[in-house]
């Protein structure tokens, strides 16, 4: 199978591509050449790769065909946002692939009401990203239900792996936390800490694509979580983190408009955009029908990333 990957270099790309060589696929990844992916392997060396910017390609009208010039039996479209972009793809390549595949996001659901959410809950997502992930959502499975277009939505977590930032137990990126609590300092946690996050390792989450593309009958026309077996709380959270280092988690506790004025603008924004969401997914229906087995836990994913960034200094240990 001739696969062509959309966005190759990023976090999800960095473990599929080397998945996809190995299991014998012709891979065309496509970027705009700009960085280099985050971890190097020997697969890659096996990878066409072409240099497109799609920004200016959709501008122009042509990202449409410049893809479907490349030959592919499938498609993965892993950096689509708006539903006018994702339709340009659609209409160049109906009748044309036996397989696409985008990547979405577990925030198509909004708020969290029914938990661990199943992938049939009602989409009330809010938020320009939200929003435009669950329009893209309903396009693409609309499509394949109605004119059989062969699309697979899977919908990942909060990604971690070596190479970047994983969202904290304070709900935002910024790894002083993880030195905050490696040190045993007193930390903060908006309200009670009881919100959730729901992570998921790079690798799992390409090990979801891998395995839609190998079980074709059941994944197209349908929508898959990737996520870890189970969501964390932010409390749960910064109490695992300060046990790596061997010592009990000095938390604090306040009201979010309290804790907000304590961190960055940025940081808050974050935050409340994670919490006010606390996703906690299901990934029974993946299970099922995917066969999809997720290595790693929340907090094992993190931890890998944790490592990481103690090894590269982001991180600073007592």
């Amino acid at each position: 199978m001739r696969i062509v990957v959309i966005g190759a270099t990023g976090h999800i790309g960095t473990a599929l591509i080397p998945r996809l060589v190995a299991s014998g696929a012709e891979v065309v990844t496509v970027s705009r050449g700009q960085r280099e992916p985050y971890q190097q392997r020997g697969e890659w060396k096996a990878v066409q790769q072409v240099t497109l910017d799609r920004q200016a390609a959709e501008a122009a009208g042509e990202f449409g065909r410049e893809i479907l010039a490349l030959k592919p039996d499938a498609v993965i479209d892993l950096i689509c946002f708006t539903p006018e972009s994702n339709r340009q793809l659609v209409d160049a390549l109906r009748d044309q692939v036996q397989h696409f595949l985008h990547c979405g996001t577990i925030w198509v659901h909004g708020h969290s009401e029914v938990v661990p959410t199943p992938e049939s809950a009602p989409r009330r997502p809010f938020g320009e990203y939200g929003v435009a992930k669950a329009a893209i959502e309903r396009d693409l499975l609309s499509e394949a239900r109605q004119r059989g277009f062969p699309a697979t939505v899977l919908h990942p977590g909060h990604i971690v792996g070596p190479g970047w930032s994983p969202l904290n137990p304070a709900g935002h990126f910024n790894p002083a936390v993880f030195s905050t609590l490696a040190r045993g300092e007193e930390l903060a946690l908006p309200n009670f800490g009881m919100e959730t996050v729901h992570h998921v390792h790079a690798d799992d989450v390409a090990q979801g694509f891998e395995q839609a593309l190998t079980h074709w009958s059941s994944a197209v026309g349908e929508a898959f979580h990737l996520v870890s077996p189970a969501a964390v709380t932010l409390r749960g959270y910064a109490e695992a983190v300060s046990g790596w280092f061997g010592h009990a988690a000095n938390l604090t506790f306040q009201p979010f408009e309290t804790w907000r004025e304590q961190v960055s603008a940025k940081d808050a924004e974050a935050t409340l955009e994670h919490i006010q969401r606390s996703p906690n997914c299901s990934i029974d229906k993946a299970r099922r029908r995917l066969r999809y087995v997720p290595r790693y836990s929340s907090l094992q994913g993190v931890r890998e990333s944790l490592n990481a960034l103690i090894e590269d200094g982001l991180v600073t240990v007592a």
